[in-house]
């Protein structure tokens, strides 16, 4: 499955509500698929050269990547799923990243 992605990109702010949760996924991303993860902070140009943007046009945070070996990027989650407590659901989003990549 993973064997030519090169690593998980994600982009985030540290002030930003889902921050903690986005590194968490990466780990567990990371610790899965035997592959770095990289965080890379406010990395404007490179969200609006791969991800997702609003109705405005304007790129969001956070937003998650894979990168493969022939240095090709995929976005594989823009949107963080919820659960039906309202907070961050961890295997939802590994499932659907790992859906993604499949």
């Amino acid at each position: 499955m993973s064997k030519n992605i090169a690593k998980i990109i994600a982009v985030s702010s540290t002030a930003h509500p889902l921050h903690k949760f986005v590194k968490k996924l990466c780990e567990a991303l990371s610790e899965e698929l035997k592959i770095p993860y990289e965080i890379r902070i406010e990395d404007y140009v490179f969200l609006t050269e791969h991800g997702d943007k609003d109705e405005y046009g304007f790129a969001y945070l956070p937003q998650i990547f894979v990168e493969y070996s022939d240095g090709s990027v995929k976005l594989v989650l823009s949107k963080i799923p919820i659960n039906e407590k309202l907070k961050p659901d961890l295997e939802k989003a590994k499932n659907i990243i790992l859906e993604k990549i499949a």
